[in-house]
């Protein structure tokens, strides 16, 4: 009876951390990838966790959906060994899915200070974190926890249409195109040894980070793209944010602020799985608004992309560098 209990819903009924959920894709509690559902930080390697929030954008809301969207996406990726890794990554990592940041959504200048805290919490464990967005604001309230934990400034490795450093003075903006302006003037964020990849929207002042635009990554390829990345950010501490409108419309038309022109999934994986040298130390994938989704391609996109940075950190883990 014991063994029929954890046939569906693992996300609950499993007593380990570790090994890949074979529930069917179609039913069941939908934790990120059918893993336990905990509050319990204790020899975790590394948290999932949504911080569902969007109040910062600019044009189409709905982000905040995003963390639930990628859940229920991810069961499609959820049951067999990631490719081309060809490894389950959970025998090498115990991964939990902490739920969500809570957020008091009628007192929202709260949200920064929250979402610091939730990071700092999860953090302080010891554990990693890949974060389900929500708008591209979170990842300011990030950084900071992130910085304090791994001393500053950080490198930022950052996929995105928009380069998200148009100036602001304010101290109490919530938005979702500043927030790495005012981490670079805080400190938290290198701009030289940084890296923004598929630009494709103009900014008058880039703020000195290197810029590998959508034109140049289609003109170079993906491996001259890791290269490069390689090269910039070298062994220093690297936190990357993932805005999922770095990817065409084509791919991902389930996103609040879409540009024409993008990375393809393909090349944006390829990327992604290249960059296994690389100290990342934190990760979130934002900007997925579903109510603008087909079919789930854009959560999908999403779910596969944090799939492969999971690998990425098992990766870590597996050569010594996770405790780094």
């Amino acid at each position: 009876m014991k063994d029929e209990a954890i046939k569906i819903d693992g996300a609950i009924a499993s007593e380990s951390l570790h090994g890949m959920r074979r529930e069917p894709t179609y039913a069941g509690v939908l934790s990120f990838l059918r893993r336990n559902y905990s509050k319990d930080l204790t020899g975790v390697d590394l948290v999932v966790s949504g911080v569902p929030f969007d109040l910062g954008v600019t044009y189409r809301p709905g982000a905040r959906s995003g963390p639930q969207a990628i859940r229920l996406a991810s069961a499609e990726v959820a049951s067999l060994k990631p490719y081309p890794w060809g490894f389950d990554p959970f025998e090498k990592l115990s991964v939990i899915d902490f739920g969500d940041c809570y957020l008091d959504t009628h007192h929202p200048m709260t949200t920064h200070q929250a979402i610091v805290d939730h990071a700092r919490h999860i953090l302080s464990s010891g554990a990693r974190m890949l974060t389900l967005g929500g708008d591209h604001y979170i990842s300011y309230p990030l950084l900071k926890a992130h910085a304090e934990k791994f001393g500053k400034p950080l490198s930022l490795i950052h996929f995105d249409a928009h380069s998200d450093t148009w100036a602001d003075e304010s101290t109490d903006s919530l938005s979702h195109g500043t927030m790495f302006y005012k981490a670079i003037k805080e400190g938290l964020v290198d701009p030289k040894r940084s890296v923004q990849i598929g630009i494709r929207t103009w900014n008058d002042d880039f703020m000195g980070v290197p810029i590998l635009d959508a034109a140049w990554v289609h003109h170079h390829g993906p491996h001259a793209v890791i290269t490069e990345i390689k090269r910039i950010i070298g062994q220093h501490p690297a936190y990357l944010t993932f805005d999922i409108d770095c990817l065409d419309p084509a791919f991902a038309p389930g996103t609040g602020t879409p540009v024409c022109g993008g990375l393809s999934t393909a090349q944006a994986l390829a990327i992604i799985r290249g960059l296994t040298d690389i100290n990342v130390i934190g990760m979130d994938v934002v900007e997925v608004a579903p109510a603008y989704d087909q079919s789930q391609i854009t959560a999908l996109a999403a779910a596969h992309i944090a799939c492969d940075f999971i690998c990425l950190i098992a990766k870590l883990k597996e050569s010594g560098m996770l405790e780094k």
